[in-house]
């Protein structure tokens, strides 16, 4: 039975991000990601100035999402002490997000499987809070952990969630685009019928 209780210290991120042969991804699959979400965002002709990566880890996505992104500001917020003294990033949770203002491009990438029901619930909310036009967001489900992922290499002591328990919350401040990506309600994007 799974604990729940991560430090989120060296010894996790060396195991998951830092060694060849344990990690759950690396940059180059960051940066396919982050192209994706570039291209995704020109195409719509969405303008994106200010970026935030909620529980931006190492931080893997920063350097692809500013060249994708060239005069956005970028900041990287998380919870591990350990990686915010050794990046420098701004402390905080996703749980208890509260910003001066939205981003134009919120990014919360395998984090809210981190949470218990309750938690991950208030953390929709606070990254719709954070969110001026697009969040992308992505979380280990019960689907994917079943059927997608390498489970030699992914963090299995989590909170398994259908990917309609995420949806459902989502819609009720976001419109899907796909792909992980999510319009703030409110905005609006021209798409053809066969692209929705």
């Amino acid at each position: 039975m799974p604990s729940h209780a991560h430090s989120f210290d060296r010894r996790y991120y060396r195991r998951y991000y830092g060694d060849a042969r344990t990690r759950v991804t690396d940059a180059a699959e960051m940066a396919r990601r982050a192209a994706l979400i570039g291209a995704t965002l020109r195409h719509f002709e969405l303008s994106i100035r200010s970026i935030l990566d909620v529980g931006c880890g190492v931080g893997l996505m920063r350097r692809p999402l500013l060249a994708q992104f060239p005069r956005a500001r970028y900041v990287g917020v998380e919870s591990s002490e350990y990686l915010c003294a050794r990046h420098g990033w701004t402390r905080g949770s996703v749980v208890d997000l509260e910003v001066a203002s939205p981003a134009d491009l919120t990014i919360c990438y395998d984090v809210a499987q981190y949470l218990d029901a309750r938690a991950a619930a208030r953390a929709l909310e606070c990254l719709a809070d954070a969110t001026r036009m697009v969040l992308y967001f992505s979380a280990l489900t019960t689907e994917d952990w079943r059927e997608n992922c390498d489970r030699a290499r992914t963090d299995g002591d989590v909170h398994l969630r259908g990917g309609d328990w995420y949806r459902r919350r989502l819609a009720r401040r976001f419109a899907p685009i796909g792909l992980g990506l999510w319009l703030k309600r409110g905005y609006e994007l021209v798409r053809w019928e066969l692209e929705k």
